[in-house]
C-alpha cells in the first residue's frame, strides 16, 4: 500500500493534534486516542476507507509480531516483554498488599517517616535507586511508596508527579541507564558523521547533562514541591480532597498480619536481578563483537525488555516464597490475588496499546520531519538552543515519543550546528535532550506518563491536568536558560539564570 506524503505539509500535525486536544477536552483517552488513529489512518490512504482499515490492521498487528522477507514469525520482543513485565507488576503489587507487607511497610513508615511531607520526599529519593530505566522506576516505586503517601493522605496525582518529574529526567542524565546508554549511541553517530574528534561520545554526553536544564531542575523542583507543599492549580485541589478523606490504607479487622521485610526483599531482588540481567544480556552482545565488558557497553547493548521480565519474575517467585513460609495465605486466595494484579493493570496495557498505535501512525504522517523542518538557516544562531528545545517539546508531546525525537532531532541539530554555529554544537544537542524530556513529560500519549499514572494508580487525565503546571513553569524558566546560553556561550550563566528564573515563578505564582 502507498501511502499519502504528508512529510511538508502542515496536515501531518493533524492526528496527534485531534488526540491530544480531545484528550484534555473530554478527559476520556481512549476515545481520544482513537480518533487520532483513525483520522490518520483516512488520511495516509487518502480516504479509502478499505485500505485505511487494512494499514490499521498491519500497524496494530506489528506491535506485537510481523513476517520477515522469508514469510517466518517474528515476535516483536520489546513491546511483548513490556507488556509482560506490567503484568508481573501488577500481580507483586497484588501479593504485597494480600500478604500484608504493603500494609505492614505503612505502619513501620508511619513510625519512622514524619509526616507527609517525609514521605512525598521518600518517594523521590527512590529515584537515586531505581534510575536504571523510566518505567521499571515508575512501576516499582509506585509500588513501593503507595501505601507510605496513601497512609500520610499524599494525593495520587502528587505521587504519580513525584514518579513522572523523577523518571525520565534522572534517566536521561545519567550514563548508566537504559536511556543514556541510547543517546550516548545517538551522539557516537553524529560525531562520526561530522568527523569531530574533540570529544569522546561519553564526554560529550555528560557535557550535555550538564546543560540539560530541564532534567536538572525537574529533579530539583520535586524536592522543592515535596518540601513546601507547593500546590498549585489542580494539584491544589487534589491535594486538599486528599487531606479530608479517610485514610486510604483502612483495612478490615481481618486482614493478613505481614512483615516489612516481606516487601523489601521482593523490591530488592527486582532491582538485583533486573541489572543483573542488563548486565548480562549487554555483555552478550559485547561478547559477540569482540569487546571486552564494561559497564557502560553492557548498558549500551542491553535487552531492556527481557532484564525487566527476569526481574519481575524473581521478584513474584520471592514473593511467593515469603508468602509459603509465612503459612499465613490460602491458594485460592493466592491464585485470586494473581488475577486481581493482573487485571489491575489491564486498563493501562489498553492505553499503552493505543499510545502505541497513534505512535506508528505520527510517524507514517512524518510530523517529526515535517517540525523539523520549520527551523531555517535564516535564523539568528544564538536563538538555535532555545529554538530547539521547544521544536523538541512540541515533537515529543504531539508523538509521545523522547526517544523517537531524540533519533529525529539530534542529528538535524547538530547538522544545523555544525554549519551555522560549531561552537554550540553541545549546547544544541543539550537543548534537544531537555526538549523531549519535556514534551514526554506534558503528552497524555507518553508511555511514561501513562506508567506514571499506573504505579500511582490515579486517574491517567488527573496526572496529565495536575503536573502540566509545574512543566510549563520549569519549561519557561529553561527557554531563559538557553536564551542566555546562545548569546553568551556560557553554561554556567545559562544555569544561574534557569535557576534564577525558575524561583522567581515559584515565587510570584505561590504569592498569587
Amino acid at each position: 500500500m502507498q501511502l499519502a506524503d504528508f512529510s511538508t505539509s502542515i496536515w501531518s500535525i493533524l492526528p496527534p493534534l485531534l488526540a491530544l486536544g480531545l484528550a484534555i477536552i473530554t478527559r476520556k483517552v481512549l476515545l481520544s486516542l482513537s480518533v487520532g488513529i483513525i483520522v490518520g489512518a483516512l488520511m495516509l490512504s487518502s480516504g479509502n476507507i478499505f485500505e485505511g482499515l487494512n494499514y490499521l490492521f498491519d500497524r496494530v498487528s506489528s506491535l506485537m509480531f510481523s513476517f520477515n522477507e522469508n514469510d517466518q514469525f517474528v515476535l516483536n520482543d520489546n513491546n511483548v516483554n513490556i507488556i509482560i513485565f506490567l503484568l508481573l507488576l501488577g500481580i507483586l503489587t497484588s501479593l504485597l498488599s494480600v500478604s500484608g507487607s504493603n500494609q505492614a511497610f505503612a505502619e513501620w513508615a508511619q513510625k519512622h517517616i514524619k509526616g507527609r511531607r517525609g514521605a512525598k520526599i521518600m518517594a523521590a529519593c527512590l529515584v537515586f535507586v531505581t534510575f536504571i530505566d523510566d518505567y521499571f522506576h515508575s512501576l516499582a516505586v509506585g509500588a513501593i511508596a503507595r501505601p507510605v503517601t496513601d497512609r500520610f493522605k499524599v494525593s495520587r496525582p502528587k505521587l504519580a508527579y513525584i514518579l513522572d518529574s523523577t523518571a525520565a529526567p534522572m534517566c536521561v542524565l545519567m550514563p548508566v541507564s537504559s536511556w543514556g546508554a541510547y543517546i550516548i549511541t545517538l551522539v557516537a553517530g553524529v560525531l562520526a558523521e561530522h568527523s569531530i574528534s574533540g570529544y569522546t561520545p561519553i564526554g560529550a554526553f555528560m557535557s550535555m547533562s550538564a546543560m540539560n536544564f530541564y532534567a536538572i531542575f525537574s529533579i530539583i523542583f520535586v524536592f522543592i514541591v515535596a518540601y513546601f507543599s507547593f500546590d498549585i492549580g489542580p494539584m491544589a485541589r487534589h491535594e486538599k480532597l486528599a487531606l479530608e478523606q479517610h485514610d486510604l490504607n483502612e483495612v478490615e479487622q481481618n486482614v493478613v498480619k505481614g512483615q516489612v521485610r516481606n516487601l523489601i526483599l521482593p523490591i530488592v531482588v527486582l532491582i538485583i536481578a533486573t541489572i543483573g540481567m542488563m548486565m548480562y544480556t549487554g555483555n552478550q552482545v559485547l561478547s559477540a563483537d569482540g569487546k571486552p565488558f564494561s559497564v557502560l557497553g553492557a548498558f549500551e547493548n542491553t535487552t531492556v525488555g527481557i532484564s525487566l521480565v527476569t526481574g519481575g519474575i524473581s521478584a513474584v517467585l520471592i514473593s511467593t516464597i515469603l508468602i509459603l513460609l509465612a503459612g499465613k495465605l490460602n491458594f485460592s486466595d493466592y491464585i485470586k490475588a494473581w488475577m486481581v494484579g493482573m487485571k489491575s493493570m489491564l486498563g493501562a496495557i489498553l492505553i499503552l496499546f493505543f499510545a502505541w498505535t497513534i505512535n506508528k501512525v505520527v510517524g507514517d504522517m512524518q510530523t517529526g520531519t515535517y517540525l523539523s523542518g520549520l527551523i531555517s538557516g535564516n535564523l539568528s544562531p544564538a536563538l538555535l538552543p532555545t529554538l530547539l528545545f521547544i521544536l523538541a517539546t512540541v515533537m515529543a508531546f504531539s508523538t509521545g515519543t523522547s526517544w523517537g525525537t531524540f533519533g529525529i532531532m539530534l542529528p538535524i541539530a547538530a547538522a544545523i550546528a555544525v554549519n551555522a554555529a560549531p561552537e554550540l554544537l553541545l549546547p544544541c544537542l543539550s537543548a534537544v535532550m531537555a526538549g523531549a524530556v519535556c514534551g514526554d513529560h506534558c503528552s497524555p500519549v507518553s508511555d511514561t506518563t501513562i506508567l506514571s499514572s499506573t504505579g500511582a494508580q490515579c486517574n491517567h487525565m488527573d496526572h496529565v491536568t495536575t503536573q502540566l503546571p509545574y512543566a510549563i513553569i520549569l519549561a519557561s524558566a529553561t527557554i531563559c536558560g538557553y536564551l542566555i546560553i546562545g548569546f553568551t556561550e556560557s553554561p554556567l550563566l545559562g544555569f544561574i539564570t534557569t535557576a534564577a528564573v525558575l524561583f522567581a515563578l515559584i515565587f510570584i505564582v505561590k504569592k498569587r
